[in-house]
């Protein structure tokens, strides 16, 4: 997350915002797993974030504008929020984990979100995103009349891993 871009790509753009592998997993976990907090986001790592490498990438994201990070007093637990940059980051999570179930191999446990978010297309991807947005930066949710996309990425992890 360089202050000038190798090149005027927008795939470069793209891939220099991102960083590596450890920041897109640290957005992932803060937009699907609802982790806020470095400690949260350290213990839930299924690929096992070394303490310092997420405190980079969390400086990093913030400083990228992917991330924001409020002003916990001393003693107080930072909270970490997506802002729209990285909400807007839904459909490309989504394509990056329907192509995964089809040409690497995952766990059932681990593969069933991204087959939600597949299968729900476009749609459900836009209301994920307005929840989202509702969550971190606070605007109105749309009336929904069922379960909010949340609720079902949760439901869907649970029937897939019911011992946790």
């Amino acid at each position: 997350m360089r202050g000038t871009p190798r090149s005027g790509c927008p795939i470069n753009a793209t891939v220099e915002a991102l960083g590596d592998q450890w920041s897109l997993l640290v957005v992932r976990d803060i937009m699907f797993g609802g982790r806020r907090h470095f400690r949260e986001l350290l213990a839930g790592s299924e690929e096992g974030i070394a303490s310092n490498i997420l405190a980079d990438r969390l400086k990093r994201l913030v400083a990228g504008g992917l991330l924001t990070r409020d002003d916990a007093r001393r003693g107080q637990r930072a909270t970490y929020s997506l802002t729209d940059q990285a909400i807007d980051l839904v459909p490309v999570f989504a394509h990056l984990g329907a192509w995964g179930t089809r040409h690497r191999p995952t766990t059932e446990r681990l593969r069933v979100r991204a087959e939600l978010l597949e299968a729900g297309g476009p749609d459900l991807w836009a209301a994920y995103m307005a929840e989202l947005r509702h969550v971190h930066l606070g605007t109105p949710l749309p009336e929904n009349s069922g379960p909010t996309v949340t609720e079902r990425l949760a439901q869907a992890y649970r029937q897939a891993h019911p011992d946790g």
